[in-house]
C-alpha cells in the first residue's frame, strides 16, 4: 500500500513539473474508459445473451454426451467435459463450472484438480475473439479460432496429463 501511495505522489509530482493539469487528464481518461465501454457493450451482451442460451438449453449436455466417446479414447474424464466445453465460451460460466465439480467430487479430487489447471491453462476462446475482434471491426477471423480450438484441446489434454500422469 505504501508503495501505490508513493507511486501516486511520484507521478503528481512529476505531472506538476512538467505542467500537466491531473484533474484535466484524469477526466479526459474518464471520459475515454466511458466511450470503450460504449463500444464493447453490445459485443459483449451478445456473448452473454448466448452463453446463457447455451448452458439454459439441453445444448451442453447434447454436446457432453456427444463428446463422451470421444473424451474416453484420449483418458479426458467425462466429469470435465462441461469445463472443456463452457471454458472456451465464458471466464464466469467456467468458475461456476469449476466450483461445481470442486462441491460435486471435492477439492483435492482429480477432477476439481483437472478443471482448476484447465481453468488457468485455458482461454475463453469465443469471448475474446467475438470482443477483441469485434471492436476493432475484424470480420474476417481467418484460421484463428481453428487453432484456437486445438490449442484448447491440447491444453486440456496436457491438464489431464499433468494431473493424472500418462497412461
Amino acid at each position: 500500500m505504501l508503495f501505490i501511495s508513493l507511486f501516486l505522489i511520484l507521478v503528481m509530482v512529476f505531472a506538476y513539473a512538467k505542467g500537466v493539469n491531473v484533474f484535466d487528464e484524469f477526466i479526459l481518461g474518464v471520459k475515454d474508459g466511458f466511450l470503450t465501454v460504449y463500444k464493447i457493450a453490445p459485443y459483449l451482451l451478445t456473448m452473454i445473451f448466448a452463453i446463457d442460451i447455451f448452458r439454459s438449453s439441453s445444448a451442453l449436455d447434447f454436446f457432453i454426451n456427444l463428446l463422451g466417446p470421444f473424451a474416453e479414447f484420449f483418458n479426458i474424464p467425462r466429469e470435465i467435459l462441461p469445463m472443456f466445453l463452457i471454458k472456451p465460451l465464458s471466464g464466469s460460466g467456467a468458475i461456476a463450472v469449476l466450483t461445481d465439480i470442486s462441491r460435486q467430487y471435492g477439492i483435492d479430487s482429480k477432477e476439481a484438480k483437472i478443471a482448476s489447471v484447465m481453468m488457468g491453462s485455458t482461454e475463453t476462446i469465443f469471448y475474446t475473439l467475438g470482443l477483441y475482434f469485434g471492436i476493432v471491426d475484424i470480420k474476417k477471423i481467418r484460421h484463428t479460432l481453428l487453432v484456437a480450438l486445438i490449442i484448447h484441446f491440447i491444453s486440456t489434454l496436457i491438464a489431464v496429463y499433468v494431473v493424472c500422469g500418462i497412461k
